[in-house]
């Protein structure tokens, strides 16, 4: 499409088609009529904001790249959707109950995303979920609406207990869900030394069990939950001791990231038998906590592929309350309030990875020697034979005679019988080919596979200044597909094919899969870089969990993150700044004493100006160096 398209002048709406923006953006994000990607945060109809606008405050304002986006509006629209909703079908279904979202801190833990979270949330009593005791000692300190939901997940010790049980003093609407069967026993000691009658829930197992890669917590070889027959012991368990009352909700989990509406649909008809089954029980319940689950379409294809979703927000709702009616309709249950804990689809759109490309590495065609010199080698005499016998009927063959007489080269090499002049030409000769290759393939109805991954091989490297250890490690872990985009000169074609690199010395640290209608491809279009002007690419969707899970991989710490506030009439505000790391900041995260540091390198100066190598006041610029280099960006600065 692109290629065609050049042959025409290359527009916007064709960029726009390219990279797809509008099929994963959600209306958050489009192009406008300047080639420029821009923030909708309140939808496509709302006011638009440049990003290269924003790259170019930040420049002034002293921010060098990479720097994270974050746009606080598109948290509050998120919340905001995710409830109406909700609402929306509650009120055409007649359902009885309400929606109590909740955010689960795991997803993104950083302060401001909470504390914003925590601000808006009680216009929808929207509330948090905790996996730890930093987790929960950060939600009560948070949260201010007593009505919303602060339900505790994962395995709790005494003291995660008792924390729970003063929050409920404090008024907080505070659940406690068993995800192992010896925590019951805990619960019911720490509550009745502390005299708190504690809200009850637990996490059950399902037969059902999601696809995708984040569906490992679901199914009933999950690490965590109950199995049905535990449940019931819980049950026995709590009338034993006059405390069935205390047992309000049902939780379950099938994953973060459920492609399919199926699998949605019919995990909540299992979760919902199950409920029932514990109202028949005697107990009172009132909530019914489905877990994650709803997806973010990172690839626009809108599809039960693992990085996309086959439903609409609307449809995952209306399913969601008609599943559980149908069940607990029939055995005339009062139907629950509906917990979720939403939290990809909440926070991936608020955050964009913004970085400036450093360089760029491609195969060009090279000049060949008209003359061969004297000696030289039988296989780089074919490769040349090889080359000038290319026709559009023989490229395969082609192709197998120029693996053979490389590798046949680099095998004399490896034993001596040929220099590194005569292997170096045979290169030459070697990529020649492969190049007219690829020229020439391009007018076959049927490419085979062979040849179709030769685009690959000849793809440009863009030398990208971040980490994706750090910024994007679900890339590399498992993976998962991020849109990716140029985020301007989009009114331009974009003739080069390329793969992305990280600035890390690590072979790992690269970008070599992007979206695409079909699912994946494995090179970016992109466009040439300019002598003198900075290139900026965008990598979107990324709120949720890579802040959470980076690393210190080659020790590149937190990037700088910037957070803007868009107006009605289309003005913005930087809300928040926060350095990224320095280099001292880092070194200290892993042990070292960056006083030590310069100590250390003050003996080492001063012991080579006494041994003559430097001069005093070479020694002070020195140490000025290294001082200044521990209070810098631990990323590329021009």
């Amino acid at each position: 499409m692109a290629k065609n398209r050049a042959l025409q002048q290359w527009r916007v709406e064709d960029s726009i088609e390219l990279y797809g923006i509008r099929n994963w953006g959600a209306g958050y994000f489009d192009v406008s009529e300047a080639g420029e990607v821009v923030v909708c945060p309140q939808g496509p109809q709302g006011p638009q904001v440049s990003i290269p606008e924003i790259i170019a405050g930040l420049r002034e304002r002293g921010y060098d790249m990479p720097v994270l986006l974050r746009v606080e509006n598109i948290l509050d629209s998120r919340i905001s959707n995710i409830h109406e909703s909700f609402r929306k079908a509650i009120k055409n279904l007649n359902y009885t109950g309400s929606y109590r979202g909740v955010f689960p801190i795991k997803v993104n833990q950083q302060q401001q995303v909470v504390e914003k979270i925590a601000q808006f949330g009680p216009s929808y009593h929207h509330g948090l979920e905790v996996g730890s005791k930093a987790e929960l000692i950060a939600a009560v300190s948070l949260m201010r609406d007593r009505e919303a939901c602060i339900v505790c997940n994962g395995y709790k010790d005494e003291e995660f207990i008792d924390l729970g049980l003063q929050a409920r003093r404090l008024g907080f609407n505070v659940f406690f869900v068993l995800e192992m069967p010896g925590e019951l026993g805990l619960l019911l000691e720490r509550s009745k030394a502390l005299g708190v009658r504690p809200n009850i829930g637990v996490r059950a197992k399902l037969a059902v069990k999601a696809g995708g890669h984040w569906t490992d917590s679901g199914g009933e070889r999950s690490t965590f939950g109950l199995s049905p027959a535990q449940v019931v012991d819980v049950v026995d368990t709590l009338k034993a001791h006059q405390m069935l009352d205390c047992f309000k909700l049902l939780h379950y989990h099938l994953g973060s990231q459920v492609s399919n509406i199926r699998d949605i649909r019919t995990g909540v008809m299992e979760g919902a038998r199950l409920y029932v089954g514990l109202v028949q029980e005697g107990a009172p319940m009132g909530y019914l906590d489905l877990g994650g689950g709803l997806a973010v379409d990172y690839d626009g294809s809108h599809t039960n592929y693992i990085s996309s979703r086959n439903y609409t927000l609307d449809e995952y709702c209306t399913d969601v309350v008609e599943a559980i009616m149908s069940i607990l309709d029939e055995e005339n249950v009062p139907h629950p309030h509906i917990i979720t804990e939403s939290g990809r689809a909440t926070v991936a759109y608020y955050s964009v990875l913004l970085f400036n490309v450093l360089d760029v590495s491609m195969v060009e065609e090279v000049q060949l020697p008209e003359e061969l010199p004297e000696g030289t080698p039988e296989p780089v005499l074919n490769l040349r034979e090889t080359l000038n016998s290319i026709t559009l009927r023989n490229l395969q063959e082609c192709y197998n005679d120029a693996i053979y007489y490389r590798d046949e080269m680099r095998q004399l090499f490896s034993t001596g019988r040929v220099n590194l002049r005569q292997r170096t030409l045979a290169e030459r000769f070697f990529w020649a080919i492969i190049l007219r290759i690829a020229q020439e393939k391009t007018r076959l109805k049927t490419v085979p596979r062979d040849l179709a991954d030769i685009d690959v091989s000849l793809a440009d490297i863009y030398y990208g200044n971040f980490s994706v250890f750090q910024s994007l490690p679900d890339s590399w872990a498992i993976d998962q597909l991020f849109p990716v985009m140029p985020v301007h000169r989009l009114k331009e074609f974009p003739s080069r094919q390329g793969i992305i690199s990280d600035i890390t010395c690590d072979s790992d640290g690269r970008i070599d899969h992007f979206i695409d209608p079909q699912g994946m491809k494995p090179t970016l279009d992109l466009h040439p870089l300019r002598e003198g002007e900075e290139y900026y690419l965008g990598v979107f969707l990324v709120g949720a969990y890579q802040e959470t899970l980076g690393d210190l991989h080659n020790l590149m710490g937190d990037t700088n993150v910037v957070s803007i506030r868009v107006a009605e009439d289309g003005s913005y505000e930087y809300v928040r700044e926060i350095r990224g790391d320095s280099v001292a900041d880092i070194l200290s995260y892993v042990e070292y004493d960056p006083r030590r540091i310069l100590e250390d390198l003050r003996s080492t100066a001063e012991l080579a100006v006494r041994q003559g190598r430097i001069s005093p006041s070479e020694r002070f610029s020195i140490m000025q160096a290294f001082e200044d280099g521990l209070r810098g960006y631990t990323y590329f600065e021009r």
